[in-house]
């Protein structure tokens, strides 16, 4: 029987990768505690300047920008292995999508920077579409006409499908993660410190629930105590070696 293994993702994935955290010592927010403000969802709302600065910021940094590393690769051959079945990320990066996972099992905890919608009518947009004309509308605005508004274009704001502050998480997204935690052979832990919650609460779901728990972090995690395997070796180096040896294992 093929081995059923699920993943939760954090920062340390990414860094790996060549984005900064935005959490640890040397992360985005640590030193310019200030532009947490760009994800802040009453600012964005109420403040035009503060939206533009927002979609500004979003377009520049290194989120955007990035690109997947080797880590991300190699989930994505776990996935082909056919033992990947549960991808949940706390990194809005949109990296595991452009590495070639299956948006059917990546779970975005807190959203994704890859689509974007209207706040009105709800409309879908690709984020790089928007970023394209970001130079000629600063404040993007929904252009779907509306058949009940006399084909008016609907002009509600446009916000990326990241979890602001003062956001919910994405509907189900949680409870998903919960339930293919719990049915899989082993959970994976890869470059979170644990520390953001609900999203670290998958980790003692899936103890409870007779799981076995690897931690692979640069750092100490609060639940270092349940889990049966620590890898404390650079993520672009260890996960990919651990992908090999776990198909190699199972074939």
């Amino acid at each position: 029987m093929t081995k059923k293994i699920a993943v939760l993702t954090g920062a340390g994935i990414s860094t790996s990768a060549g984005i900064p955290d935005f959490r640890g010592p040397d992360g985005v927010w640590t030193k310019h505690p200030d532009q947490m403000s760009v994800y802040d969802i009453d600012a964005f709302l109420t403040d035009k300047e503060a939206r533009e600065y927002s979609w500004r910021w979003q377009k520049e940094s290194p989120v955007w920008n990035a690109q997947p590393g080797v880590a991300h690769k190699a989930l994505v051959k776990l996935e082909k292995a056919g033992m990947l079945t549960l991808l949940a990320t706390q990194n809005f990066d949109a990296l595991h999508e452009k590495a070639g996972n299956s948006p059917s099992i990546i779970v975005n905890l807190h959203g994704t920077i890859g689509t974007s919608h209207c706040m009105k009518c709800h409309a879908k947009y690709n984020t790089a579409d928007i970023m394209a004309r970001l130079d000629e509308e600063p404040d993007p605005r929904c252009h779907r006409t509306l058949k009940y508004q006399g084909d008016m274009p609907c002009n509600g704001m446009i916000k990326t499908d990241v979890v602001y502050f003062g956001e919910a998480l994405p509907d189900g997204a949680m409870e998903k993660s919960y339930k293919l935690a719990s049915q899989a052979d082993e959970l994976w832990v890869i470059g979170s410190t644990l520390e953001v919650f609900p999203a670290a609460s998958i980790v003692p779901v899936a103890a409870q629930a007779g799981v076995p728990i690897t931690i692979m972090n640069m750092g100490r995690t609060q639940y270092d105590r349940l889990a049966d395997r620590l890898i404390h070796d650079d993520i672009a180096v260890a996960l990919p070696k651990l992908v090999d040896e776990t198909i190699a294992e199972n074939s």
